[in-house]
This record gives C-alpha cells, sequence and structure tokens, in this order.
C-alpha cells in the first residue's frame, strides 16, 4: 500500500533521482541539464516541513513520487498565501496513482498551512498534467505562450489554480 509522508533529508537521492528522469525525458520541467543531490540541498532545506513541505509517495519501500509545496514570490507578504504545488513521479510507476494521491494529500494539508491559493505552473503539452489538475477542480489561471525552448521547439507555460476552501 502506498504511503504518503514528510520527506527527510535522507530520501534527497531518490528524489533527485525522480527529477532528473523528467529533465531526462523533456518538456516534463523547465530544467534541461541533470541537477546533483549537493545541487538541491538548499533547495530540499528551504522547504520547511511545517510551512512548505516535500512529500514523498513509497511504495514497497521506495520513493515513486515527491510533490513540494514551494512560496510564491517569497518575501512578498501579500502573497503569503498563496503557494506553487509541483510533482513528479518515476517513470516506472506512472499511471499508478502516485500524483493523484500525493495531490490529494497536499490539498488536503493546505488549510492548516494557511494556503489560500494553490497553483502549478507545467509546460501546456504536458497533457497527463493538465488532466490530473483538472480532476482536482484546478483551473486554468493562466498561458505564457512559447516563453520555454527545447531543441528548438517553443512550448508555452499554462497556470493551474485552485481557491481552497476552508476546513
Amino acid at each position: 500500500k502506498m504511503n504518503i509522508r514528510t520527506a527527510t533529508f535522507e530520501d534527497l537521492d531518490e528524489i533527485v533521482e525522480i527529477y532528473n528522469q523528467a529533465i531526462a525525458a523533456g518538456q516534463k520541467t523547465a530544467d534541461i541539464t541533470p541537477v546533483t543531490t549537493g545541487d538541491r540541498e538548499k533547495w530540499f532545506i528551504d522547504h520547511t516541513p511545517d510551512k512548505y513541505p516535500i512529500l514523498v509517495a513509497v511504495d514497497c519501500n521506495m520513493i515513486v513520487g515527491y510533490l513540494t509545496i514551494s512560496p510564491y514570490r517569497p518575501g512578498r507578504m501579500a502573497l503569503r498565501y498563496t503557494a506553487e504545488v509541483s510533482y513528479f513521479v518515476h517513470f516506472e510507476h506512472h499511471r499508478q496513482g502516485v500524483a493523484s494521491n500525493l495531490l490529494k494529500h497536499a490539498i488536503g494539508m493546505c488549510p492548516s498551512l494557511q494556503i489560500k491559493n494553490l497553483f502549478a505552473i507545467l509546460i501546456d503539452s504536458n497533457q497527463d498534467s493538465i488532466r490530473l489538475l483538472e480532476e482536482y477542480d484546478f483551473e486554468k489561471w493562466g498561458h505564457m505562450p512559447q516563453v520555454a525552448e527545447f531543441d528548438g521547439i517553443e512550448v508555452g507555460h499554462l497556470y493551474y489554480g485552485l481557491r481552497i476552501e476552508k476546513g
């Protein structure tokens, strides 16, 4: 059975491995070169469990996916109740409900994290992510056309958002 829990520093190698799979696949994230665990240490530390957690989905003692809740424009206090959500699933575990379970868990945590608006930024060619977000009542809040380029192919960024209802 899949378990969702807050990530620990010991999970970072597996998180980086999953993220690098998405980079290698192309058009899943705007990063185009692999990252190292060292590259991601500060990022991990900045995601404090009490406000901006990193969640991992664990199945048979293996991390099969992860999700981050990140500040939107940190330091701009008028935006303190708005956060960005990102999720990535190990390629051997796609279409097994991993991202769905992570997203459902994250949405449920939002009231206790004092998050009123949760949004995702995704590459506009990522139809699987669009479908998942719409399944959880996220709506298209914006589109930035042709802002990202992968090997000469220009794609846009979509902003999908969800207003969190209290409790």
